[in-house]
């Protein structure tokens, strides 16, 4: 339990804290010990990034991610131009086969904003939390939020001219999503009308995929470009609120990222790729306080640290079962 409130408190904002030594087993303190002065582990990592350069590991995850994000969101444009009434609505609010599904932070923008809880969206919030529950609560960002695909791309771009030297990121304090989850919400109880909603880039693309396009979208494309020539992967990591309430739905879910101290090489190859890296904390040389540890509840199970690591340190796990495929 302890680790699940560290997870959250590290979710909300707070740097990833070290363990102490107290910490760890003593098998782990003599891994640690190890491997600070192992000279073949470091001839390893010499070997394996020279291979990897040679012939990079297929991406895997990548287009099994790719592929079930344009099915969900392609599935909600073909119900509503073939009114097959299979998945009506948007990824705001929806209605699967009958049965009344609701983003989960939409659905608590409205209530703040008329006051009072609405039966609908009340059933419609359950069937989504349990959902996501069992998912992992930011697997909903990187397998179903339109604006994260559209955002990777823009990200591939980024990193592209940062190699060029021709842009460089600008990070900002994580603890920023946090504080305009409180503003939006206090938007909302404020105004009676759900501001975040306006301007939310996954809403936006979700209705112009379904409804048609609007000049709505000049702000995605606005915030894309910022994410290109300024910020890494700004809204995701720094603003989006709807990251922060789904990565607290699933800090208890069966499926995680697991991490293998004992195969790990640390040349962080990982923490590259991932969007949220400092959930990777654990990979860095005398960090991890076990032998297997399980990634935080901000991690969006997207994949990339698993198919990038070159030892295989990093899987998917469904607890109480092996390893995922």
């Amino acid at each position: 339990m302890n680790a699940t409130i560290e997870s959250l408190l590290v979710l909300f904002g707070k740097a990833p804290r070290r363990p102490g030594p107290d910490e760890m087993s003593q098998a782990v303190r003599d891994l640690h010990v190890f491997k600070k002065s192992d000279a073949v582990r470091i001839s390893n990592i010499k070997v394996e990034l020279k291979e990897l350069k040679k012939k990079p590991l297929p991406k895997r995850w990548r287009r099994r991610r790719w592929a079930v994000l344009i099915a969900v969101n392609l599935l909600f444009v073909l119900s509503y131009q073939f009114d097959i009434q299979l998945l009506e609505g948007s990824l705001t609010a929806s209605r699967f086969m009958g049965f009344h599904m609701a983003d989960l932070h939409s659905a608590l923008q409205v209530m703040l904003a008329y006051k009072h809880v609405l039966i609908n969206l009340l059933i419609g919030t359950v069937t989504v939390f349990l959902l996501w529950f069992l998912l992992g609560g930011r697997t909903f960002c990187s397998w179903v939020c339109p604006y994260h695909l559209v955002a990777e791309w823009a990200e591939s771009l980024h990193l592209y001219l940062v190699r060029r030297k021709l842009v460089r990121d600008h990070p900002f304090p994580r603890g920023l999503r946090s504080v305009f989850f409180i503003l939006f919400a206090l938007l909302a109880i404020v105004t009676g009308y759900t501001v975040f909603e306006t301007i939310s880039p996954t809403g936006i693309l979700s209705r112009a995929l379904v409804y048609g396009p609007g000049l709505a979208l000049v702000w995605v494309a606005a915030l894309l470009l910022f994410e290109i020539f300024y910020s890494r992967r700004a809204w995701c990591r720094y603003v989006c609120p709807i990251g922060l309430t789904y990565g607290v739905v699933g800090a208890l879910s069966p499926v995680k990222v697991s991490y293998n101290l004992e195969s790990c090489f640390h040349e962080g190859e990982c923490r590259k790729v991932c969007m949220v890296p400092h959930v990777l904390d654990t990979v860095i040389k005398g960090r991890a306080r076990d032998m297997r540890v399980e990634l935080g509840a901000d991690c969006t199970r997207c994949g990339r640290c698993v198919e990038t690591c070159p030892t295989q340190s990093l899987t998917f796990q469904l607890k109480g079962l092996q390893k995922l495929l």
